[in-house]
């Protein structure tokens, strides 16, 4: 209480709720009891001074000269400003910070199901695409010397293989790996960079075995040219060696 009848001394009136509440750190309740307590220390009566006799002269002659009295001012009453309370928090003091409530979270949304593509469309062209494939390439490792061996002599000497048939295993085959390396996003730059030339190379060379043969049996050639049978003669070879570099890049990417 002293030191509150010192701010309002300080301050020429009454503090407020709040004044109170941020000058000694307490909370509303005590506020409220200091500043009732200064509002009845304030509305006591003073002690009035005893009153003292005065001795009146009473006077003969009119004072003409003295002012008439002035007429009364209305004076409007001034209404008290009476501040809201602010809200307490659960140890007595005004909360500042309001937390509104979060929003609810939206449901989340199912993705549309996408149909998964069908492939029998792709076995139904390669079908026609793999016989002719593979009777060209047949037929032309036999213009080429390719032809029945027998593989475990002494063994199973009745055991045969038509070596022409290498061919289309290997040079298509591998075409069709190294194009789905290519597409995949799976592997690294070099990886890919790798088959992509490699498919190429191969399908170009594919190509071009099957016109060899088709000009030849046209022609009503019965042996190839050096020229074609060295080419052909090197395919096992070539597909051999950019199969195993392939594995060797792909093992490498992955590790």
């Amino acid at each position: 209480m002293p030191d509150a009848r010192k701010l309002a001394d300080r301050l020429g009136e009454i503090p407020s709720r709040n004044a109170l509440m941020k000058e000694f750190r307490i909370g509303a309740p005590k506020a409220n009891a200091v500043r009732d307590a200064l509002t009845d220390e304030r509305t006591e009566p003073a002690e009035m001074p005893p009153p003292r006799t005065l001795h009146v002269v009473p006077d003969l002659e009119p004072d003409t000269d003295a002012p008439e009295p002035a007429a009364p001012v209305d004076v409007e009453p001034v209404a008290e400003v009476i501040e809201a309370p602010p809200q307490a928090t659960g140890d007595g003091h005004p909360g500042t910070n309001i937390t509104a409530p979060p929003a609810p979270a939206a449901p989340p949304t199912e993705a549309p199901a996408r149909r998964k593509p069908r492939s029998w469309p792709v076995w139904v062209l390669a079908l026609p695409a793999f016989v002719a494939i593979w009777s060209g390439w047949v037929g032309l490792g036999e213009l080429t010397g390719f032809g029945v061996i027998h593989p475990l002599p002494g063994i199973a000497d009745s055991f045969s293989i038509n070596t022409a048939i290498t061919l289309p295993i290997g040079v298509e085959t591998y075409a069709a790996y190294a194009l789905a390396v290519w597409l995949s996003s799976a592997y690294g730059a070099s990886v890919r960079r790798f088959a992509r030339w490699s498919a190429i190379g191969s399908l170009i060379f594919g190509a071009a075995g099957q016109v060899a043969y088709h000009l030849l049996t046209a022609a009503g050639v019965t042996s190839a040219p050096w020229w074609i049978t060295t080419a052909v003669a090197c395919l096992p070879v070539a597909v051999l060696g950019m199969g195993a570099a392939l594995a060797h890049l792909i093992h490498a990417n992955r590790d």
